[in-house]
């Protein structure tokens, strides 16, 4: 081997050490540990969590309407002009004045055949559909980390793997230069393997580019960067036949509660719609003072009834909210059908990979226990000149190869056991016990939907919002 190959080899090797330690900084980090920080940095959740808190106030919003609605007016506003009469003798006469009135003025809303309540009612719904879809973003959030901290190991092993590998080529060359010298083994051996190890070189370097891709997906995922992976101790528990893990699915997936809530929303639309086609009854009172300024003229006043009104002919826009709104329900219970088979089949199918994963990772333990005694033996057998030099790489690139598929079906296992709890719905913060402040969304709904304005509970409001950092 020349100087410059040499030089050019340790380079190579130095460089995947350096690539390996600075991805791994000092602090041990477990799997659970990234899921919580994972939980806690999530962009993605904080984002629908605001829009869950949107959807608690349209709650508040619509039980506005089952309340006093209290408003004031005030006007001050001045009259000129000239005016001519038989009293003035046909003269004209200018005439000012400047007038102010102030007003209050309520309405209470006494009967409209429960359309109030049905949108209040809808309103809620609608908060618990959004409750679930926050849920499947949590379990997309974790599974994701699951996926980048079992992929950046895997990653950092296949570097190591293939750290070692290059190490071993190099000494195969260098045996196989040693035979050439004595007349053993012909140029092309030497040749045979100096390929072998521009092969590793070009393979080293593309391992260390998915390690560092496997890096900023972590960091992504995350939320930090990666510190010492410490490989999981065990398996989640998930379910113990296929059968299970799609009931476990149809009962706890929040995509089909999401659909479920949609659907009970859609038919209280319905109830709505039809109760806007009949009539609606009010309380009305308001009161007013009215002064005329450098005048004596005032008034004071006030004026309360009850008021009935009801559509007759709006050109038919009544019926096609009505329609609009059961063309609307239709379809949600249709989706309601597609989620439950969509549900079922994607537990099916994590069950499917899980089983897959498990038979892999058994097979490749075999596989690299025959491939370490068939490439042990074809070495011995290479010194006895009884094997040449393309045997023995073979037969090490086979042992590789066996070993690089016992590392990524490892890492399958986990992510396809972390899958099966997400296809079931049981991938959750609670669920799985992390070490988190779990987000409360009853908190927030609580204080809002009564609607509180200026009250003890308003404060109580603020100061929620003060914590969650949104005022």
């Amino acid at each position: 081997m020349t100087s410059r190959f040499k030089n050019r080899v340790s380079a190579w090797v130095s460089a995947a050490a350096l690539s390996v330690a600075a991805a791994f900084p000092a602090g041990a980090e477990t799997l659970a540990d990234a899921m919580a920080s994972a939980y806690n940095e999530s962009g993605l959740l904080e984002q629908n969590r605001g829009l869950l808190r949107a959807a608690d106030e349209d709650v508040a919003a619509s039980m506005a309407a089952l309340r006093p609605i209290i408003n004031w007016t005030g006007s001050v506003s001045q009259s000129f002009g000239e005016q001519a009469s038989a009293t003035t003798g046909g003269v004209y006469v200018s005439r000012n004045s400047t007038n102010a009135t102030l007003g209050i003025s309520a309405d209470l809303l006494l009967y409209d055949f429960g359309a109030s309540n049905f949108a209040t009612d809808a309103a809620k719904e609608t908060v618990l559909a959004t409750r679930q879809s926050l849920i499947s973003v949590e379990q997309q959030v974790l599974l994701r980390a699951v996926r980048a901290f079992m992929t950046l190991r895997s990653y950092s092993e296949i570097v190591a793997l293939r750290q070692s590998n290059m190490r071993l080529i190099t000494q195969e060359l260098r045996a196989a230069r040693d035979r050439f010298e004595v007349g053993e083994v012909t140029r092309t051996d030497v040749s045979l393997a100096e390929a072998r190890l521009a092969e590793a070189q070009s393979q080293l370097a593309a391992a260390q580019g998915d390690l560092a891709i496997a890096q900023e997906e972590y960091r992504a995922a995350v939320g930090h960067p990666p510190g010492n992976l410490v490989p999981p101790s065990s398996l989640p528990r998930t379910a113990a036949s296929v059968e299970q893990a799609k009931a476990l699915a149809v009962r706890n997936h929040p995509d089909l509660k999401q659909v479920q809530h949609q659907v009970a929303a859609a038919d209280l639309a319905i109830l709505r719609a039809q109760a806007a086609m009949k009539p609606n009854i009010s309380l009305n009172g308001q009161l007013s003072v009215s002064e005329t300024f450098d005048s004596v003229s005032s008034s004071r006043g006030g004026q309360i009834g009850v008021t009935a009104s009801g559509p007759i002919y709006q050109g038919g826009r009544l019926s096609a909210a009505l329609r609009r709104a059961q063309a609307q329900r239709d379809a949600t219970r249709g989706g309601l059908y597609v989620v439950r088979d969509q549900v079922q089949q994607n537990a099916g199918t994590a069950w499917a990979q899980l089983l897959v994963s498990q038979a892999a990772l058994s097979s490749s333990a075999d596989q690299i226990r025959a491939a370490r005694v068939a490439f042990r033996g074809v070495r011995e057998e290479a010194t006895l000149g009884a094997r040449t030099t393309l045997d023995v790489l073979d037969a090490e690139q086979e042992l590789l190869n066996a070993q690089a598929g016992q590392i990524s079906a490892a890492a399958n296992e986990y992510v396809a056991a972390y899958s099966l709890l997400a296809s079931m719905g049981l991938l959750t913060a609670d669920h799985l016990n992390l070490n988190v402040r779990q987000y409360d969304p009853t908190e927030y709904y609580n204080l809002v939907k009564d609607g509180p304005a200026l009250s003890s509970q308003g404060e109580k409001l603020n100061r929620v919002l003060e914590a969650l950092g949104k005022k």
